[in-house]
């Protein structure tokens, strides 16, 4: 049985320019073709992670809106295949992700929503050799090191209350609530994990 940690969910990104190196498509098969096991675990079909994830090539540092698609739409031919790591939804009262991480254990995963608009999730997956050289590990090639995904928050979401959970076999689970403003409801501002 898995258990989970709640991850802190970040509001202001300490270096917000590190997904600032372009990846372009051809540049992309290159790093593919030549990688290992783990590269196309994190990158290959159905992970959150690949850049053809959506059967057309999107850099995933460009911010995505996801909740604009029917996940079975978009993930029809890779579910048929037993090909994806990744599903989101929303019920009445949140949008949610879910998603396999990719690698081994001891990713570092971190969730940033930037200015309630962009939420970003990555991680590292391997350590560059020399890291006294390079300011950040996600500077320079940053596919090669880490992994990112940028999302397009829905309109009418509270992202003030994002909660992320990630689970001892490496699950990530992101529930952001929608706002509660629009229906007239009083909320609280606080959203349970459903432990069922």
């Amino acid at each position: 049985m898995a258990s989970w940690k709640q991850l802190e969910v970040h509001t202001e990104d300490q270096t917000p320019h590190k997904w600032s190196v372009s990846l372009s498509e051809e540049a992309f098969k290159r790093f593919f073709a030549h990688g290992s096991p783990t590269v196309h675990k994190i990158f290959g079909d159905g992970s959150l992670f690949s850049p053809l994830l959506f059967g057309k090539f999107f850099d995933p540092s460009d911010a995505f809106p996801l909740w604009d698609f029917e996940s079975d739409v978009l993930l029809s031919n890779l579910r048929s295949s037993g090909k994806t790591s990744i599903d989101w939804f929303q019920t009445d009262d949140a949008y949610v992700l879910k998603a396999d991480l990719p690698g081994v254990g001891n990713n570092t995963v971190q969730v940033y929503v930037e200015n309630g608009k962009i939420m970003e999730i990555s991680g590292q997956w391997k350590p560059q050799r020399d890291q006294s050289k390079a300011k950040d590990w996600r500077s320079g090639h940053w596919w090669e090191p880490g992994f990112v995904r940028r999302l397009e928050l829905p309109e009418d979401v509270d992202w003030r209350e994002t909660e992320a959970y990630v689970s001892n076999d490496m699950f990530l689970e992101v529930r952001i609530p929608k706002s509660t403003s629009d229906s007239g409801t009083p909320g609280n501002g606080t959203m349970t994990k459903n432990s069922d």
